[in-house]
């Protein structure tokens, strides 16, 4: 419902649950972005979950507000995403998206290119291949190819074990 009403009335923001009666916001934001990807939406949600904040990254969110948020922060985050603007670097969305995309700084022995570890933060949180690739935008396969990498690169056999070699050298 969310969806159609947005179609139809074409609003300059949508400020969106993450959690919906009927659907899920995650799924809807997916939909708006392929619809309506003029139109920005935030995610609104009482989970400062990594995952969540990641998955709104990598399917386009404007910004992410917690339903604790003051009125001030949700009326920033709404006029700055009205304005097309970025959001501002308190918000949870900014911090997130940071460590997505932050690069290696320094030669720390990891043996891993700067763009195989941006694949591995956003595996470390939980975000599948399609996700990754909206995110990085590259393909599933490229995505695959630097997964396969990772792995064999440190010697993990799954994504499971990457993410946790991952969090353990702080690389998340």
């Amino acid at each position: 419902q969310a969806v159609q009403k947005t179609v139809k009335h074409k609003p300059d923001v949508v400020l969106m649950d993450i959690r919906m009666p009927e659907s899920d916001g995650l799924s809807a934001l997916e939909t708006l972005r392929t619809k309506t990807p003029e139109i920005p939406v935030i995610m609104l949600s009482t989970y400062d979950n990594p995952t969540y904040v990641a998955r709104s990254v990598a399917l386009g969110a404007a910004d992410y507000v917690l339903k604790g948020s003051s009125r001030d922060e949700i009326i920033t985050a709404i006029t700055r995403a009205a304005s097309g603007d970025t959001p501002s670097d308190t918000s949870v969305l900014y911090r997130v998206k940071s460590t997505m995309s932050r690069r290696r700084e320094r030669e720390d022995g990891v043996p891993l290119t700067n763009r195989e570890l941006q694949v591995l933060r956003h595996v470390a949180l939980g975000l599948s291949n399609r996700e990754i690739g909206q995110s990085l935008n590259i393909s599933i396969e490229t995505v695959k190819e630097h997964v396969q990498n990772i792995l064999r690169k440190i010697d993990a056999t799954d994504r499971t074990q990457a993410a946790v070699w991952a969090v353990r050298r702080g690389l998340v």
